[in-house]
């Protein structure tokens, strides 16, 4: 029996995770034009941003302006990254315009990687597991059905080396046999990666050992960071096993400023992997030529070329939008935009044909 999803649903972060990383001086203006692009893409879930500290994250400075202006897209729920009571309370005062009320999900999240943990949470990966008896409870006064796990930089570490299946498997276990003693089934686990360590053999290798192991868990969500250029295989093995859910960002903007690698830790271009999933005839509810527009204000909005390809050298051409013959070469990116600011961009260029040569005759010979 084949696991390939029919359709899947593809989180696009680039207004929280992508913009956090960029420069602190983008323009509000500018970030509203970028979000009222990703408005148009048909992404049905949009995060405006973090409600986060600015000392720590001053590009979210300016939330609850953005908060304030900018005009919801039909059929768009809009949310926002909180990390404290805080932060839900400033964002939930926008509800229902910010919705971080719907779709809540209580999951244990621990990191395989002590020194990460207390980089980026400021917590060890002691007092992580301490807390999870707490999102049980909570998951149980609250009416929860099944509970969820999150298992952060599960391949390996730019701090602590790599990581063995063995070791994954060992504090998978430790949280889903936690949510078992409370009573729960554990429905959903998610991989949280910022350090870019996953390879396609390794993402097959557990998911395979974790439905073997677990037949329970039905739903798997993938946020791997595309460090090393590894992650749309990764994605796609995640496919073949049935994985649903993934998170990505317009052009592949992101990264994460505790991992050692800044920028460089970006994620896997959201049009890069819906022409993926529509080239394999999955569903996933974006218009591609909506998220390639979006690329380039994107590109706009940043002041410097993001790490799509899909965005650059356009879906593959059928039908009307075969290119001509007789196309003169094309060789910038500039020249390569012919698929969305038409043959303008490339008509200084040479042609490689001449009226009467032999392509006529080539082309006769082989119809």
């Amino acid at each position: 029996m084949s696991l390939l999803p029919k359709s899947v649903v593809i989180t696009d972060d680039t207004m929280r995770e992508g913009l956090q990383i960029e420069s602190a001086d983008i323009p509000v203006d500018a970030k509203l034009r970028l979000l009222d692009a990703l408005g148009e893409t048909g992404a049905k879930v949009i995060s405006i941003g973090s409600f986060a500290h600015p000392k720590w994250t001053p590009q979210m400075a300016c939330i609850d302006e953005i908060a304030e202006r900018f005009v919801p897209k039909p059929g768009v729920r809009y949310t926002a990254a909180v990390f404290n009571k805080k932060g839900y309370d400033r964002a939930d005062a926008y509800y229902p315009k910010i919705d971080i009320r719907s779709g809540r999900r209580f999951s244990t999240h621990v990191e395989l990687c002590d020194t990460f943990a207390r980089r980026n949470y400021n917590r060890s990966q002691a007092q992580q597991i301490a807390a999870m008896d707490a999102t049980i409870a909570g998951a149980r006064a609250a009416g929860a059905e099944a509970g969820a796990v999150a298992i952060g930089n599960p391949f390996g570490s730019n701090f602590e080396g790599p990581f063995s299946l063995e070791q994954r498997m060992a504090l998978l276990a430790l949280m889903i046999d936690r949510w078992h003693q409370a009573g729960f089934d554990v429905k959903r686990c998610s991989f949280l990666e910022a350090m870019g360590w996953n390879l396609p053999h390794q993402v097959r290798e557990t998911l395979t050992a974790i439905r073997d192991r677990w037949p329970e868990i039905t739903d798997f969500h993938f946020h791997l960071h595309n460090t090393r250029g590894q992650t749309i295989a990764s994605y796609y093995e995640g496919l073949m096993l049935g994985v649903r859910e993934f998170d990505t960002s317009i052009g592949g903007m992101g990264g994460c400023p505790y991992c050692g690698n800044g920028r460089a830790a970006g994620h896997v271009p959201t049009e890069d992997f819906v022409d993926l999933c529509h080239e394999m005839g999955i569903a996933t509810g974006y218009h591609l030529d909506k998220l390639i527009e979006a690329a380039a204000i994107a590109e706009e909005v940043v002041g410097h070329p993001l790490w799509g390809h899909v965005s650059k050298s356009g879906p593959r051409p059928r039908g009307e939008r075969i290119y001509p013959a007789r196309m003169p070469f094309v060789e910038t990116l500039e020249e390569a935009a012919h698929f969305r600011k038409g043959p303008e961009v490339y008509a200084d260029q040479l042609s490689p044909w001449r009226d009467g040569d032999a392509l006529s005759e080539l082309t006769s010979s082989t119809s």
